[in-house]
């Protein structure tokens, strides 16, 4: 398993590297426009030959709804827009759901925070747990435990972003504001697992000493909370997957990111984090 998520964690790394993140309105700026036809939705085609001279892309939202993307757009613009669609379909019922506009300058700016924000939280991580698992220092370093926590938390959030490197290249799907707060919630769950598993490794090295294999400790522990690690993952994977499915379109894949992670947060605390763990120490010891 160990090899398996090496596997997985340099496909997702190849994936991003060859086709690159498809980058929504929130980061490169740009033009969000969600409209609903409450009459029914004309074809696909029919809306873009009405919208031919503006480049905007259009993609259907729902039964009824489509979202509308372009360059950034003046006011005068956006009421064009809609007059036009107005004007080649004056039947439908026409609304306007959202209307979102970004300077590529504020783009470039939430794009480094996001990144920012996500290195502060590893930083965090690893400090938290530096701090937390020093009692048993003289058998494996606390930083050692944050540094792993760290590797698991990596592998669970670049293989989710491999995933949305693929689906950006042939679906289409943009990495947004939503992207980045799924990927924080990941890196919260995750360590959160983490952190049950190594804690109870700390127990058991401080009840148990050094009388037992160090590894056969580590397994111990893994083995205690493996039903506690199943239990909480499976019914958080039934909510997002009645969330992905009934949610709507505007927080689909958001839910679909935390799926994912979710559910390699709980398989990277067993079979990432503890197998690094126990590695690192025989590295030290030689």
């Amino acid at each position: 398993m160990f090899w398996f998520s090496i596997a997985l964690t340099l496909t997702a790394v190849i994936l991003v590297g060859i086709y690159g993140l498809n980058f929504g309105v929130d980061f490169k700026g740009g033009t969000v426009v969600e409209l609903e036809f409450s009459s029914g939705r004309p074809e696909i085609s029919a809306i873009q030959g009405a919208l031919a001279q503006s480049n905007a892309v259009i993609s259907p939202a729902g039964d009824n709804g489509i979202i509308v993307r372009a360059g950034q757009m003046t006011e005068p613009e956006h009421q064009q827009l809609l007059s036009r669609l107005r004007a080649a379909f004056p039947e439908s019922g026409l609304r306007e759901q959202k209307f979102d506009s970004v300077g590529p300058v504020i783009g470039n700016e939430l794009r480094s925070k996001s990144i920012k924000a996500i290195i502060l939280v590893l930083l965090s991580v690893t400090v938290y747990m530096t701090i937390v698992f020093r009692r048993i220092s003289g058998t494996v370093p606390s930083w050692m435990m944050g540094v792993t926590a760290i590797i698991a938390l990596l592998h669970d959030v670049v293989i989710p972003t491999g995933v949305f490197a693929l689906l950006g290249r042939y679906q289409g799907v943009e990495i947004s504001a939503v992207f980045v707060a799924a990927v924080l919630t990941i890196l919260g769950y995750s360590v959160s697992d983490t952190v049950v598993v190594f804690d109870r490794v700390r127990e058991n090295v401080i009840k148990e000493g050094s009388k037992q294999d160090f590894g056969l400790t580590v397994h111990k522990s893994v083995m205690q909370t493996l039903t506690r690690s199943l239990n909480t993952t499976f019914t958080t994977l039934l909510a997002l997957i009645a969330i992905y499915l009934f949610g709507g379109e505007s927080i689909r894949y958001f839910a679909l990111a935390l799926i994912m992670g979710i559910f390699l947060g709980a398989y990277s605390s067993i079979f990432v984090a503890s197998p690094v763990l126990v590695w690192a120490y025989k590295r030290k010891r030689g």
